[in-house]
């Protein structure tokens, strides 16, 4: 593949999902915001990736623009992993981890896209899957810090049908309420985005225990890469699962040898593109351990975790994030049943960005 052009676009997309927006992120999030990245070959294939960008999506394009971009336009690339590992050691004096590797994903991602295309096959059986999966998903609620509010959410998606609701709560009596209010017809995960101290986790991890039904807690301490730490916190009848703030399967390996967690949780658009994701799925594969990708996305970052899901299994379920947006990137609507989705046969990822939507939800530079 020859590269022409690579272009990074910044579509932000308003949403609602019933709650203040506080909580989860440094200010209120209203927003997706979406580095949308397309790359076209000189024979004029387009391959589709996204760009890890909530909060940080201005930051991410300029790296792209400015420093992923050059390495990428022009070359003829046979094998996008060693293309990208190329470029993680031209630029690793920026950093191992944040905007300069969420940028190298998303071109990763494009790329890895555009060669299925050329290939014509479906990503999922360029990476070696056979046949289409219907992948479960579970709702991953954001955070309402408010026990009526967050319970109400939690029977809203028991109604649409999902069958694993992920809260963002904190507070234990919030997360009381939400069991009580699924009730057993669901499994409830808690992800608490490192926010609990030692104690906190330890007392927290005995009464969720006494509760039952929890299939996993998320990130319970900070920092997130203090492997030692969370290999103290498992074993207590709670699976632990992290891995969405970890940095290139480097990272994931010295975790797993550390004994970190039970669940990896790789995510496409920040960690490494689709190149690292196939790290890390072998280290899980190796080492015993599930993969439950971090995927709160609409756009290609979705649709790619999607094809990865199908070509591996060691995937159980996949994140699909609870709110309304005011537009899908994606239309979604062709491979979706509910609270399930199965991957068709087109080439690529198999699905485009709306070119409305996109024009509609540009973010002016």
């Amino acid at each position: 593949m020859k590269i022409r052009s690579v272009e990074a676009r910044v579509v932000e997309i308003p949403f609602e999902d019933g709650g203040s927006g506080f909580g989860i992120t440094p200010s209120a999030w209203k927003t997706l915001e979406t580095v949308l990245i397309r790359v076209e070959d000189t024979d004029g294939n387009v391959g589709w990736g996204e760009a890890f960008g909530y909060f940080v999506a201005d930051a991410t394009r300029s790296v792209v623009e400015t420093r992923v971009k050059p390495l990428a336009e022009g070359a003829t690339i046979e094998s996008v992993a060693d293309w990208t590992r190329q470029t993680q050691q031209q630029l690793h004096i920026f950093g191992r981890y944040g905007i300069t590797m969420f940028a190298i994903s998303g071109v990763d991602m494009a790329l890895w896209d555009l060669a299925a295309k050329c290939a014509r096959m479906p990503l999922y059986r360029l990476l070696g899957g056979t046949t289409p999966a219907s992948l479960t998903t579970y709702a991953s609620l954001v955070r309402y810090g408010h026990a009526d509010a967050a319970a109400a959410m939690c029977r809203r998606a028991l109604d649409d049908g999902f069958r694993n609701v992920k809260l963002h709560e904190i507070a234990m009596p919030v997360i009381e309420a939400c069991h009580a209010a699924i009730d057993g017809r669901a499994t409830v995960s808690v992800d608490v985005n490192c926010a609990w101290d030692d104690e906190t986790a330890l007392a927290n991890l005995a009464r969720l225990r006494e509760l039952g039904g929890i299939e996993w807690l998320e990130e319970p301490v900070f920092p997130p890469e203090d492997f030692a730490r969370l290999a103290q916190l498992r074993g207590r009848h709670v699976p632990i699962a992290a891995g969405e703030n970890w940095c290139t399967s480097v990272q994931f390996r010295h975790a797993i040898e550390a004994g970190a967690v039970d669940y990896l949780q790789p995510s496409v658009s920040k960690v490494g593109g689709v190149t690292e994701f196939l790290d890390i799925v072998g280290l899980a594969r190796d080492s015993g351990l599930g993969v439950l990708p971090h995927s709160p996305y609409f756009g290609p970052g979705f649709l790619t975790t999607l094809h990865l899901a199908t070509a591996f299994p060691e995937m159980m379920q996949l994140e699909y994030l609870y709110v309304e947006p005011a537009a899908q990137l994606i239309d979604l609507s062709p491979i979706r049943d509910g609270h399930r989705f199965e991957v068709g046969d087109a080439p690529g990822i198999g699905l485009s960005p709306d070119e409305d939507v996109v024009t509609r939800f540009l973010r002016a530079r």
